[in-house]
C-alpha cells in the first residue's frame, strides 16, 4: 500500500508547528484543564475478541499459542485453527443491538466526564473506517464505523471523546500461528495476520511507518481529545515515531484550539510530553504531574466473557477517590457483548457510581490535591497489576482534595461508632493553620457537631446520614 501522501501530510502537519519533532519541543505540552477536572471516564474493550468470550481479549493471540487453555479450548469448540481461525470469529461480530446513544447516555449518568473507547485492539481489527486496511468494522461484521457513531454521541452528551490504539502489538500477536498449520500462514489472510514476527524482533520501518500512518489518521478523522496507547510503544525502534505522531497531534490540536493528551506506559514519553498511565494499578502518593490509572469494572478480563469476575461498586468508588486525591484519573473499563449491549451487571455498576458522585462528585471534581493525599491503615502499593490485591479501605481510611478555600475528607468506609476522627486535620499535626467554621456531609444541609484538640479532629455522623460507602466531608475555614 502506497504510503507517500500520508507521509507528506504527516510531515506537513508537524511542519507547521507549534511543535516539533523533538523532546525539547514537547516538553512545552500543557495538560488541558478539561482532563486535570474531569477525573473519571470510561474505557471500551470491545470487538471481535468478544464472540469467543473465553478467558480475556488475548484470545486471539493464545489460541495458536500451543498448550494454552485457549488453543485447546479452540480444538474442542471450534475445531483446528486451519480450518476455523480467528478470522472466522467475524461474521458472527454483528453488533446489531449496538445503541451509540444508549451507550453515551448511561456514561453520562455514570458521572463520567470522558469516553475512551479501543479503535483498534492487538488483533488488527480496526473498528473504524480505516483506509489502510479492508479487515475494519465498516466493511465486516457490523459494517458500521463504531468509532464514528461512538464519537458523535458521546460528544452530544458533552463528553470529551478519546481512543485507544493498540496497533503495536499487532506486529508479534499472531506469532504462534506461524510455528504450525494454521490459518496464519495463508497468503490471503495476510493483511490480517501480518506481520506475525516473533515478539523479540524490532518492527521494521514499514511496519512504523504504517503505526504513524494509522494513528494520524485516527486524530484527522476523529479529533479525539485524548489518545491511549499501550506499552510496546515504548521500544526503542518507535522513539523518532512517537516523536512524529506527538508533535503532528499536538499541532492538530492547536488548530483545533481544543486541549488534548497523549497516554503511556512505563517510559514510553519522558515526563511532562504526555500523560503518564497505570494499568491495573495506582501510586502510593501523590504525583506532582497529572497521571492516570486504567483498570476495568472485572478483575479476569477487559473484554466480554462468560465468567466474568466482577469487582465490588464500593471497591471500584475508594479507587477513584484514592487516585483522585494523588492527583490522578480514572479510566474505568466496561466489555460490551458482541451484539452491541452492555452486560446488565455493568450498566447497573456505573449507575451505582454515578449515584454515588451525584452526591459527592464535588469533592472529585475540578479539585486538587491537598497537602497529604489521606491517611489511615490500609497501604495502596504502586504500580501496575495491583488494585485488585490491596485490602478493602477501612473507615479510618481518608482521602483530602482541594478546591479554592475548601477542603474535603473523603471517608472511605461508615465509621464504627458514628464518630469520624481525623488525624491529620488536629492543631498538633500543623497540616491545616486555619480554624474551622464549619463542617457538612454532601448531601445534608445541617452543619456537623464537631471538636478539634491537639490530637484529632472528631466529627459527629448522624446516624442516618452515611449508609454503607465512602463519605465526603466538606471543611469550610473561618474567614
Amino acid at each position: 500500500m502506497d504510503r507517500t501522501v500520508p507521509t507528506q501530510a504527516i510531515r506537513q502537519g508537524i511542519a507547521k508547528g507549534p511543535f516539533t519533532n523533538s523532546w525539547e519541543s514537547l516538553s512545552a505540552y500543557r495538560i488541558p484543564s478539561w482532563y486535570e477536572d474531569a477525573k473519571f471516564g470510561i474505557f471500551i474493550h470491545w470487538g471481535v475478541y468478544s464472540v469467543p468470550a473465553f478467558s480475556n481479549e488475548w484470545y486471539p493471540r493464545n489460541m495458536y499459542q500451543k498448550d494454552s487453555l485457549e488453543y485447546k479450548h479452540h480444538l474442542e469448540t471450534y475445531g483446528e485453527q486451519s480450518t476455523f481461525g480467528y478470522k472466522d470469529f467475524i461474521p458472527q461480530f454483528t453488533a446489531e443491538k449496538f445503541d451509540p446513544d444508549h451507550w453515551a447516555n448511561l456514561f453520562r449518568r455514570a458521572g463520567a466526564q470522558f469516553v475512551v473507547p479501543v479503535a483498534e485492539h492487538h488483533d488488527g481489527f480496526a473498528m473504524y473506517d480505516t483506509a489502510f486496511s479492508e479487515w475494519k468494522a465498516t466493511k465486516m461484521g457490523p459494517k458500521r464505523d463504531i468509532i464514528g457513531e461512538l464519537a458523535e454521541a458521546v460528544r452530544k452528551q458533552w463528553l470529551a471523546f478519546g481512543l485507544s490504539s493498540h496497533r503495536a502489538e499487532h506486529w508479534w500477536f499472531f506469532e504462534g500461528g506461524m510455528t504450525f498449520d494454521s490459518d496464519v500462514q495463508d497468503a490471503r489472510y495476510a493483511n490480517f495476520y501480518g506481520p506475525a514476527q516473533l515478539k523479540t524482533s524490532q518492527p521494521n520501518q514499514e511496519f512504523l511507518d504504517d503505526w504513524l500512518a494509522r494513528s494520524c489518521e485516527l486524530v484527522d478523522k476523529y479529533q479525539p481529545q485524548l489518545f491511549w496507547f499501550d506499552w510496546w510503544i515504548e521500544e526503542p525502534a518507535f522513539e523518532p515515531y512517537r516523536q512524529k505522531f506527538a508533535a503532528y497531534y499536538y499541532n492538530r490540536a492547536a488548530e483545533w484550539e481544543r486541549g488534548v493528551a497523549i497516554n503511556y506506559k512505563f517510559k514510553a514519553f519522558p515526563e511532562g510530553t504526555a500523560i503518564f498511565d497505570v494499568e491495573r494499578g495506582q501510586l502510593p502518593g501523590i504525583r506532582s504531574l497529572f497521571w492516570q490509572t486504567d483498570t476495568a469494572v472485572a478483575k479476569n478480563s477487559w473484554c466480554y466473557v462468560k465468567d466474568q469476575q466482577y469487582k465490588t461498586v464500593d471497591a471500584i468508588i475508594g479507587d477513584l477517590i484514592d487516585i483522585v486525591s494523588k492527583n490522578g484519573a480514572l479510566l474505568l473499563n466496561i466489555g460490551p457483548r458482541p451484539d452491541g449491549t452492555i452486560p446488565e451487571h455493568e450498566e447497573e455498576l456505573l449507575l451505582d457510581i454515578g449515584r454515588w458522585l451525584k452526591v459527592n462528585g464535588e469533592a472529585i471534581y475540578s479539585t486538587r490535591p491537598w497537602t497529604i493525599f489521606g491517611e489511615g491503615p490500609t497501604r495502596v502499593e504502586g504500580g501496575s497489576f495491583t488494585d485488585s490485591e490491596r485490602s478493602p479501605f477501612t473507615s479510618r481510611d481518608i482521602r483530602f482534595t482541594t478546591r479554592g478555600e475548601i477542603l474535603y475528607a473523603i471517608v472511605l468506609a461508615p465509621p464504627e461508632n458514628g464518630t469520624v476522627t481525623i488525624t491529620s486535620l488536629s492543631t498538633g499535626a500543623n497540616l491545616y493553620a486555619p480554624e474551622i467554621a464549619k463542617v457538612e456531609l454532601l448531601g445534608r444541609s445541617e452543619e456537623l457537631h464537631f471538636q478539634r484538640t491537639t490530637e484529632t479532629l472528631a466529627i459527629e455522623m448522624p446516624s442516618d446520614s452515611t449508609g454503607k460507602q465512602a463519605f465526603a466531608l466538606r471543611i469550610t475555614p473561618a474567614k
